[in-house]
Order: structure tokens, then sequence, then C-alpha cells
């Protein structure tokens, strides 16, 4: 007997987000998830050795204030202006909320990261797709007109996968032109050169996300905020879960934000071995699309980047492999330790003879 499913038509007709692989064994090279090959602060190690367990018995701050203080301080900003999440991952489930719906459709670059298109899909909102140039990546003309209809536009900025960005001023004639609210998800911004952020406040219609996961190395914690005008943060509270954040991550994202000294150190330490890996693999015939993160976009010189992303991981070395058209060329290799970038180009050696 087949029973009725008790799901939304569109939960039903949706696969779900397929996060990279997270492998268990041991002994393997694993730069398929943008994780940061060093350790957070040691100042994350102090706030986990004192952390109070009387604290573990009552409710976190919902409004995470201590938290929003150091990131409204960070970023030249008001409290206000701030709202924290379980990961940027959480402030994009408020955002599609509050921005999207059947009528209410959500335009994005493409390609780029891929919970995008399940969160609107959960929305039940129509995705249009602002594509990029093949083989740079780089930005189509008037992409604001392109995304036209949309009540939502999202920038990945630098993008992912590909690790390239876009023109500063362009960001902001698009903030100018578009009919809507412009997302710039800044996941990797810290490994560029410039940001979004000051456009933040300077424009009602700009929300600009960060995430502690990348630069901070506190992926298996999950800490993001947002910065945006009053009048949107102020909406995006309406819609958070009660408490997003548990006591244990604010105290040890306020207390990795405090570090810059250690962030910055790490940060270049990411960027140096970015650009070797980069020379390394295009003096192997490498095409390498230019990097603003902490991975490359690479293609090997015959174009088949299943094969080789089928070859490094028989080798137990883990990159990610995108199978869409645009992206079937390429690998996207995260920056690691200058040893496991030596593991990586040895065993590249071996599948280009």
């Amino acid at each position: 007997m087949n029973r009725k499913s008790y799901f939304r038509p569109a939960v039903d007709a949706m696969a779900g987000y397929v996060p990279g692989e997270q492998p268990r064994q041991k002994n393997i090279i694993k730069i398929n998830t943008n994780e940061n090959p060093y350790l957070p602060s040691p100042e994350v190690g102090r706030v986990l050795q004192n952390f109070d367990l009387n604290n573990l018995r009552r409710y976190p701050d919902p409004a995470a204030t201590e938290l929003r203080t150091v990131i409204a301080q960070l970023n030249n900003v008001n409290v206000e202006n701030v709202i924290a999440g379980n990961g940027s991952d959480d402030i994009l489930t408020m955002v599609f909320r509050a921005f999207t719906s059947p009528e209410l459709p959500v335009a994005t670059l493409y390609p780029t990261y891929s919970l995008y298109f399940d969160l609107a899909a959960m929305q039940e909102a129509r995705v249009i797709k602002v594509e990029l140039h093949d083989g740079d990546f780089s930005l189509p003309e008037n992409p604001a007109e392109l995304a036209n209809g949309a009540n939502l536009f999202i920038i990945t900025r630098p993008n992912a996968p590909t690790g390239n960005s876009f023109p500063l001023n362009e960001m902001e004639k698009i903030v100018q032109t578009f009919d809507g609210i412009v997302l710039f998800d800044e996941a990797y911004a810290d490994f560029a050169g410039d940001s979004c952020m000051p456009l933040a406040v300077k424009y009602p219609n700009v929300i600009v996300m960060r995430t502690l996961s990348k630069s901070y190395a506190l992926a298996g914690m999950r800490a993001g905020y947002a910065v945006a005008s009053k009048t949107l943060i102020d909406g995006l509270m309406k819609l958070k879960d009660s408490y997003n954040l548990d006591a244990i991550t604010q105290a040890v994202a306020a207390a990795s934000l405090r570090d810059q000294e250690y962030f910055r150190q790490h940060v270049e330490m990411v960027k140096a071995s970015r650009k070797r890996l980069t020379e390394e693999l295009e003096n192997l015939n490498f095409s390498v699309v230019p990097s603003q993160t902490n991975f490359v976009f690479a293609a090997p010189p015959d174009g088949d980047g299943k094969r080789y992303f089928e070859y490094l991981k028989k080798n137990l070395i883990f990159v990610r492999y995108f199978p869409a058209d645009k992206t079937k060329s390429y690998v996207r290799i995260s920056v690691g330790t200058p040893e496991e970038i030596n593991t990586l180009i040895d065993c590249t050696r071996k599948y280009l003879q």
C-alpha cells in the first residue's frame, strides 16, 4: 500500500544539499572542504579550559551580545548592525525566510555555492542564474539587469568554487541599480584584497555575511555573522532560532576574534601557501583560476577534472570535484600545510607521467 507523503511537494522534490566528503580514515590528506590547515587561536584553548560548567545549565544569551559587540568593533559598526548565527549557513536560512517565496525569486551568480539552490527550493522560490563567463569566470555585462525580477541577489565574493573575486566598484554599481536586497557572501574575504563591508551600512539594501570557519579555523564549532542596516537586522532577528548560538560557541568566537595578531599571521601563511600551490600547478601546465580564497580551482592539462580527482582519491588525497558543465574540467584544492602541498604535487607529477 502506497501511503501519501506527509511532506510538502517542494520538499519531496528536493535532492537536498550534499556537504563535502568528511572521510574518517586516518593517514589521509583532506584538502576538500576549505578548512584552515592551522589550529585556532590559543585563546580558544584557554576559553575551553576555563569555561564555567555552571553556564551550561542555563540558556545562552539569545542575542549573543558580547560576541556581537566584538564583531561590531572589528567592523567599525554599531551592535545594532550585527546579527550572529550558527555558522553563515544559519544566516542564509534567515535571509531566505525573509526575502524569498514563490512570488519572490532569488538571483545568484553561477557557478556558486550550491546550498543557495536548496534553500530556494525550501521556500519554493524561483532561482535566476546570472552566469559567469566560461574560462575566467568573470562577471557578465550588466549583472543587475540579468537579475531583474528577483527580490534577493546573492553574490559570493570571492566566489566559490572558482576562487576569483570581482571589482569592488562593480559591486557598488549592482547595489545602486538592483531593486532588491543584495547579499554579499564573504566567507573567503579575509584571504582577499578588499571587502564589501563598507557597503553594508552605506546602503539600506545590503547585507554582508562572514563566517569564522575558514580564516579563524572554527569550522567544527559553527559561528558566523552578518552586517547590515538596523532595519534589516531587526527583521532578521525576528526569524532566527531562539537560542541559535550556544554559550561555548559565543565565548570561543569572541576570544578568537579578539586575537587579531594570530589571525593576521595565519591568514598570511595561508596566502603564501596559496601562491606556492598556484605556481607549482601552473608549472605542471594546469590552468588555475586566480584565487582570492584559501583554495585554488585548477584544471589538469588533459581537462579531465574527474579523472584527476579520482586519481588523487585513490592515493588518499581528498579534493572536491563539481561535475556540472561549467566546472567539470576543474578540481577545487584547499590550501593545506606545506607538507600536504608537497605530497599533492608529488602525486600530481605521477598522474601526469
